[in-house]
């Protein structure tokens, strides 16, 4: 656990003090992959149907898993703790959350704002701009970029991380439409329901640190209680959190603290962003804080 711990600090600060190095995490071979195999098994049913989707992604996993457990012990553990720093920086992301949201709060006019915030929107044709909705775009990207991605990798080491990384890539955008109807819609089946926990866990490391009352109370009147799958109880929680939160600060500053913009602005400066940014990374050091005090219960025991 120690050891893990470890290895997703130095990720994280890897991916957060040189972000040049996420143009490292590069997909193409694996939209690549799908295109061969469509070429391969164009008239197979299995690969037509849900079943298509183990063929894109089995492979390439089994390959990980495999090199996962042939560099354990060897070397007091130290190849598998770079093989595992190296896995999780690959699959975190692809892109880098904190510039994807500052290009939207920083942008010059509408037009630039809308590109900027399309990249927050990835099954969406056309962003959508008001506060509300920036809002359940940054934690919806936080899911699948950051959390989902730290949760398997938890759980299953390197090849939990890279599993869900391809489900998610399989799931949508250029990698999804390489995939027949059938086996795309199960990745999408398949990511929501491994969403699902994370999300959970998002919202009560929102509760501990935001609007407790706030959270709870969004988080049962979007079925949060139910077992149903689906996460769209995490972004009406993270709604109350941030409105929540820029009511309390209004107060603190005066009816006018937060008017958007300002005179002559040619933009609204979007607060919702800025708390909703600032209210993922303090769940992410609050899961990093939990993560921690297991290990020094471990040493302890």
């Amino acid at each position: 656990m120690s050891v893990t711990l470890i290895a997703v600090v130095v990720a994280l600060v890897i991916g957060h003090t040189m972000p040049q190095l996420a143009e490292l995490r590069r997909f193409g071979w694996f939209v690549r992959w799908l295109e061969w195999l469509d070429g391969q098994f164009a008239a197979n049913d299995l690969w037509h149907g849900r079943w298509g989707l183990a063929f894109a992604v089995v492979p390439p996993l089994l390959l990980v898993l495999l090199l996962q457990l042939a560099l354990r012990d060897d070397l007091y553990g130290l190849p598998e703790f770079l093989f595992s720093v190296l896995v999780l920086f690959y699959a975190w992301g692809p892109r880098d959350l904190d510039r994807d949201v500052e290009a939207v709060a920083e942008a010059q006019d509408a037009a630039a704002r809308r590109a900027a915030a399309a990249r927050l929107f990835p099954d969406r044709d056309m962003p959508v701009l008001d506060g509300g909705a920036l809002v359940e775009a940054v934690f919806h990207c936080a899911l699948w970029r950051w959390f989902s991605v730290l949760f398997w990798f938890l759980l299953l080491g390197p090849v939990g991380a890279l599993l869900y990384r391809l489900l998610a890539l399989a799931a949508q955008g250029e990698a999804g439409r390489r995939l027949p109807p059938a086996a795309m819609q199960a990745a999408r089946t398949l990511r929501g329901w491994m969403d699902w926990p994370v999300a959970q866990l998002m919202t009560l490391a929102m509760a501990l640190v935001g609007n407790f009352d706030a959270v709870l109370g969004a988080w049962k009147e979007a079925g949060g209680a139910s077992f149903a799958g689906g996460t769209g109880f995490l972004a009406a929680a993270a709604r109350a959190s941030v409105r929540v939160e820029l009511a309390e600060e209004a107060a603190d500053y005066g009816e006018g603290g937060l008017e958007p913009g300002g005179a002559g602005a040619a933009l609204p400066e979007l607060p919702e962003l800025r708390d909703a940014m600032s209210l993922v990374w303090r769940i992410l050091l609050l899961w990093l804080v939990v993560l921690a005090l297991f290990v020094i219960a471990g040493w302890v025991g």
